[in-house]
């Protein structure tokens, strides 16, 4: 029998570990990388590599809740810097602030577990609004003519 854990297993947990949590890590930082470069720098509340913190385990927690909230401000000064009504005052902020609130109260002992998976549900919807809010930014503008004997 020898030992309980052989070398190989490290090598399996760590490919698990990669493939189900790093990797869409990557993509989701990625998505909101992206977003922040399509905003002009003067509507930047932060600069777009600044994501990448939050690969930072444990300070991820707090760090998350100034991404959240710097996305929100760069794309709505962005939305309104285009004349793009914007579909919340805030793009994304109420369900980013709700996913870290919840990813903080993963810590806490029984309530950790719900917290998880609400912060797992939280985490896709706000990755999936983040897209469909930076896909707006791609729209080419809508230009009204100018009216006639103007």
């Amino acid at each position: 029998m020898g030992d309980l854990i052989q070398p190989w297993h490290i090598l399996v947990l760590l490919f698990v570990f990669s493939v189900f949590f790093l990797i869409p890590a990557i993509f989701y930082l990625l998505t909101l990388q992206n977003a922040l470069n399509k905003c002009a720098p003067a509507s930047r509340a932060m600069d777009p590599g600044m994501v990448w913190l939050l690969l930072i385990p444990v300070f991820n927690l707090i760090w998350n809740f100034f991404v959240v909230m710097n996305i929100a401000k760069s794309l709505a000064s962005e939305y309104a810097r285009r004349g793009i009504p914007s579909p919340e005052p805030l793009p994304g902020q109420p369900i980013g602030l709700a996913m870290s609130i919840c990813a903080c109260c993963c810590i806490i002992p029984v309530l950790g577990m719900l917290a998880g998976l609400a912060n797992l549900v939280l985490w896709v919807v706000y990755w999936v609004k983040i897209a469909e809010y930076s896909r707006i930014l791609d729209l080419p503008p809508i230009v009204f003519p100018a009216p006639p004997g103007v």
